[in-house]
């Protein structure tokens, strides 16, 4: 089997861009940054265009015209955004030189093998839809699957 993510992302063409991101949703949920540590906190409120069940996103070419604080990860910003991404992201362990898990659809060869195995947001989160950005706080995650 073919490992072509190993040569790093900035070798990587537009289809395998798209195709190393597994669809688990995370990079979807609204953060929380803390000011005095620069830390990254998730909540468990996920943008509007989120399919809650697919983990997809609903207007994924239009993402940033709809949403425009969505974080549209490309081969120009990737290196400044790895701190709002989860561990598990094949962007990130692609970014520090690690291998992508065995759950993941490059490797499983199937796309839902992380849902069923509880590596995506799938069942975990709700909609931000109605809820007050002031109220962000309220949902910090106090699990953490990532």
């Amino acid at each position: 089997m073919s490992r072509w993510w190993k040569q790093g992302l900035d070798t990587l063409n537009d289809e395998q861009w798209e195709a190393l991101c597994d669809g688990c949703g995370w990079c979807c949920l609204h953060k929380l940054e803390d000011d005095e540590t620069g830390d990254v906190h998730y909540t468990s409120l996920a943008c509007e265009l989120l399919d809650l069940n697919s983990c997809q996103c609903s207007a994924y070419s239009e993402r940033a015209q709809k949403v425009p604080n969505c974080l549209v990860l490309t081969k120009e910003n990737y290196r400044e955004a790895l701190p709002w991404l989860p561990e598990t992201c094949a962007y990130k362990r692609v970014a520090e030189g690690r291998d992508l898990p065995k759950w993941h659809p490059l490797r499983a060869g199937v796309k839902n093998q992380l849902h069923m195995r509880g590596h995506s947001v799938k069942g975990k989160v709700r909609s931000a839809e109605g809820v007050c950005e002031d109220d962000y706080q309220d949902y910090l995650l106090k699990w953490v699957d990532q």
